[in-house]
């Protein structure tokens, strides 16, 4: 059997730091990726500036970015811009993730694919691990100390507290279609045995400002929104941090932060995963017990 070129990543970027985007491509990078489809959004409120930097800096790492937007950030934009970078991709393989979200596997990308299609499986499934600081604190980093050094801990923030599904497709076939948010390909079940580590670096210093815009435009409409859910998480963030003197509750049991890094999967994440992701629903007001944080408001 051939060995299966490398995937082609496919992302769209928001308005991170440089340094970030500089640590993500070292680590798709360090995984095999060679080849990068990027599309650049940047909503009204960003300057030219960070536009402008941003940018180069996407240069300076050798990636020309195929499209660079403006404007509303609508819940459709990122659907749109990521299956055009899709069709920009061409045939075979496609790695999708975010911008924060550095992914790990149980075994080198090739393999994984390989596998995969030994199976006839046409796509492959990730969970999201939430990555904080070690007091909960929403920090800058530094790039001389590192991501992992910055925010050792890992947890399930997105799925115990906001209440978001934590499911990620992170590998498609071309010929496969995936839902808005990268968390379905409908058709298509993930094997829940080998799922990756979608480590999510999203809790950094910033984030409060760019979640409270973000309820605030899509409550007034300026921001298109198909499902409250993702003003919901927002919301949940907010009313948590709000609780905890401005940082996340990383010593809460039900949470379970703990320490973790991106050069291999956690202790046990096989079986966690899998139960995770069998067990996972969307989230209602008639929740079952056990299934939320003890505050009504979370």
């Amino acid at each position: 059997m051939k060995t299966p070129v490398s995937p082609a990543l496919v992302a769209v970027v928001g308005p991170v730091e440089p340094a970030l985007l500089a640590a993500w491509t070292a680590h798709y990078r360090r995984l095999g990726v060679e080849r990068f489809h990027l599309a650049f959004h940047f909503p009204d409120h960003i300057h030219a500036a960070w536009r402008h930097q941003l940018i180069a800096a996407s240069h300076d790492l050798g990636i020309v970015p195929a499209r660079i937007s403006t404007g509303p950030w609508h819940e459709h934009t990122n659907t749109q811009l990521r299956d055009f970078l899709r069709e920009h991709a061409g045939p075979g393989w496609h790695l999708i993730t975010d911008s924060d979200e550095f992914q790990t596997y149980p075994a080198p990308l090739n393999e994984m694919i390989a596998w995969a299609e030994t199976a006839k499986h046409k796509v492959i499934g990730g969970l999201m691990l939430d990555r904080a600081t070690n007091d909960g604190r929403l920090a800058l980093w530094r790039p001389q100390i590192g991501l992992d050094r910055s925010f050792p801990l890992g947890g399930h923030l997105t799925h115990r507290l906001l209440k978001g599904d934590p499911r990620k497709i992170v590998l498609a076939h071309s010929s496969v279609a995936v839902a808005s948010g990268n968390h379905r390909a409908p058709g298509h079940k993930p094997d829940p045995d080998t799922l990756a580590c979608v480590h999510h670096f999203k809790w950094r210093s910033g984030v409060l400002d760019d979640l409270r815009r973000r309820v605030d435009r899509f409550t007034s409409g300026d921001w298109v929104e198909h499902t409250p859910a993702v003003r919901s998480e927002a919301s949940r963030l907010l009313q948590h941090i709000d609780r905890h003197n401005g940082r996340i509750d990383v010593a809460d049991p039900r949470l379970a932060f703990r320490h973790v890094t991106l050069d291999r999967l956690p202790s046990g994440w096989a079986a966690e995963a899998a139960k995770i992701t069998a067990i996972w629903r969307p989230h209602t007001a008639q929740s079952q017990p056990g299934s939320t944080i003890s505050s009504p408001s979370s």
